[in-house]
């Protein structure tokens, strides 16, 4: 119950209002007071995760049906690559022998960066074809550098739309220059992130990886073999890395796998060609 208000003496009454605002504006200001939404550290407490895997959720899902983007093409592929012109440079400045040796290696596999570059263009011609925005396919990729950026790169210079979901990581990863503005979005939780490249997907591209790589390209291969969602096309680019990598057929054999798990597997070693599975697939024009 609050003190009754002081009747005689003025400084009492004037210390006792000064006492109620300090206390009035002492509870407006504590974390309790604040609003739920608003506050952070109530946000971040481990009760609350559901809430965040949710938002999570929401959010993009609202953004990309305001910008009327219905169906994808998810590029996965190493962070590591680099563009031709890059590998190039790292090779005229490379002085020492473990620079000379990352510079070959930058420019061998500079292949893969333009490929998914051209690959990106390839889908971006083929929207600017559609009136309907029903009918169009586009690029969406991780966010990142190495093949997400030559992807989305790809498409952005073809004019098109072009998506980015990327993710806070121990060592920033910085969304690349060539995501639509307002297209690129941030995730906390892989699981969610994995959940919105798959939301959209019509196909899936994957360009030679790591352990990333491989990780959303198995996610994607167990969805379909429980019938978690529809078959579309997977797309391996570059079938000598993929089948050193992953022994498929020995997995048929060896029982783990059914021959049917391998119908939506292709191999593809251009982009051309990765553009055309999805082409005969679909029944594109």
């Amino acid at each position: 119950m609050s003190p009754k208000l002081p009747t005689n003496n003025s400084q009492t009454i004037t210390d006792f209002l000064n006492l109620k605002k300090s206390q009035i504006s002492e509870q407006s200001s504590a974390e309790s007071y604040k609003f739920a939404f608003d506050d952070e550290a109530f946000l971040s407490r481990r009760e609350t995760i559901g809430i965040r895997f949710e938002l999570e959720l929401l959010k993009p899902e609202i953004l990309l049906h305001e910008h009327g983007i219905d169906h994808t093409i998810t590029v996965f592929g190493s962070t590591r690559f680099v563009s031709h012109e890059k590998a190039v440079e790292m090779e005229k400045e490379a002085k020492t022998p473990e620079a000379i040796e990352a510079a070959k290696k930058a420019l061998l596999h500079s292949q893969y960066y333009e490929s998914a570059r051209e690959f990106g263009g390839l889908v971006a011609a083929y929207n600017a074809t559609q009136d309907q925005g029903k009918n169009k396919l586009y690029v969406c990729t991780g966010g990142g550098p190495g093949i997400m950026e030559a992807a989305n790169r790809g498409a952005f210079e073809a004019g098109d739309q072009t998506i980015g979901f990327n993710i806070s990581l121990p060592r920033e990863q910085h969304p690349n220059p060539y995501i639509s503005p307002g297209l690129s979005f941030r995730f906390h939780y892989f699981a969610l992130r994995k959940m919105h490249f798959m939301l959209r997907a019509r196909a899936i591209v994957a360009f030679p990886g790591g352990f990333g790589s491989f990780d959303e390209l198995f996610e994607v291969l167990t969805l379909m073999q429980t019938k978690k969602i529809e078959r579309f096309p997977v797309i391996l680019l570059s079938k000598s890395f993929w089948t050193e990598m992953i022994h498929f057929q020995q997995m048929v054999e060896f029982g783990v796998i059914e021959e049917s798990d391998m119908q939506v597997i292709h191999f593809a070693e251009t982009a051309a060609e990765a553009w055309k599975i999805i082409q005969d697939w679909y029944q594109l024009a």
